[in-house]
């Protein structure tokens, strides 16, 4: 099992064993980062973890402390556009890419850095959007882990009906429409502000929530609002390139996959069906009691989740002696 979480840990502080750093992509853009280093004699390995849309490393310190704790190195990125990572939308907190491949072709480049510097087993590991850019990565070759994790992945999205070759049509029609680099939709009439309802949709923890809010106030720079129409057809262009046939079969990379059936946010029907077609994957389903941020869940939650990755990386990834 995993160990208890640390009832000293601070979520509003950046550890002291945690070093904060850049990379650089290969046009040459600064990505932030955050390592937890360790001597290579004394490591399990090494995990490589890359948050969802709209986030950043500082609502994952807790987790990312306790697999330190495990005696993983341990790392964490910003995307490209995200964190304080830059922007790449209209302004400064609409989310944009136009192209899903710009963000696995930066994880190639970040993978191959992280593998020669960091001791193995290497994991790969992603929430929702960060999930299904793992996922994604594998089924391009862009990184090869020895296992990968995938939570709550974005694979499909709830509320979008239809066939992802429909709302790729739609998608793009509206990118042109509205402009590709316009938000999506509206949370606030101020700029920057969130939804009241946003933290129902996310964890029924409202302290671990609450996190949240304050590293927004403490680092501004880390907000991001909606998404563009540019980023919404780059999305569903992407989930056609993981669900074309044949392409979840040739990933031999053990996958383990969790997500709950009550999320708002990311289809559950979706995921399952990956872990169908994944020919090495294991799948851990919440319901009622979990919502999208399952990390960030209450601990009983929380510790079923990290106590089902814990055990799936002992058997693929174990230490290596």
């Amino acid at each position: 099992m995993s160990p208890e979480p640390s009832t000293s840990f601070d979520r509003r502080a950046i550890p002291d064993t945690a070093r904060e750093s850049h990379w650089e992509t290969a046009d040459g853009a600064s990505i932030r980062r955050i390592d937890w280093p360790v001597a290579a004699e004394n490591a399990r390995g090494s995990i490589l973890f890359m948050p969802g849309r709209g986030d950043h490393y500082e609502k994952y310190l807790e987790t990312l402390d306790e697999w330190a704790r495990e005696g993983w190195h341990v790392t964490a990125s910003d995307w490209r556009g995200q964190g304080i990572s830059g922007r790449l939308g209209k302004d400064g907190l609409t989310g944009h890419i136009d192209d899903f491949g710009i963000w696995t072709a930066d994880l190639a480049v970040l993978w191959d850095k992280w593998v020669a510097e960091t001791p193995g087993p290497h994991v790969l590991i992603g929430h929702s959007m960060g999930g299904h850019l793992v996922l994604r990565a594998l089924v391009e070759g862009r990184a090869t882990p020895d296992a990968a994790v995938l939570s709550a992945p974005m694979l499909g999205l709830v509320g979008t009906p239809g066939p992802l070759w429909l709302l790729s049509a739609v998608s793009k029609g509206m990118a042109r429409l509205r402009g590709p680099r316009q938000p999506a939709w509206k949370t606030s009439e101020k700029p920057g502000a969130l939804p009241e309802d946003r933290g129902a949709l996310l964890t029924h923890d409202p302290d671990r929530y609450a996190d949240e809010l304050w590293w927004r106030n403490a680092r501004p720079d880390v907000a991001m609002g909606p998404a563009s129409w540019g980023w919404v057809a780059a999305a569903i262009a992407s989930m056609r390139v993981i669900e074309a046939k044949g392409a979840l079969e040739r990933v031999d990379t053990p996958v383990f996959l969790f997500g709950t059936t009550n999320d708002q946010l990311v289809a559950w029907d979706a995921i399952a069906r990956a872990a169908a077609r994944l020919p090495f994957a294991e799948l851990l389903q919440f319901g009622d009691e979990a919502h999208h941020e399952i990390f960030r869940e209450v601990d009983e939650i929380r510790g079923r989740a990290m106590d089902g990755i814990a055990d799936f990386l002992d058997r693929k990834a174990p230490h290596q002696s």
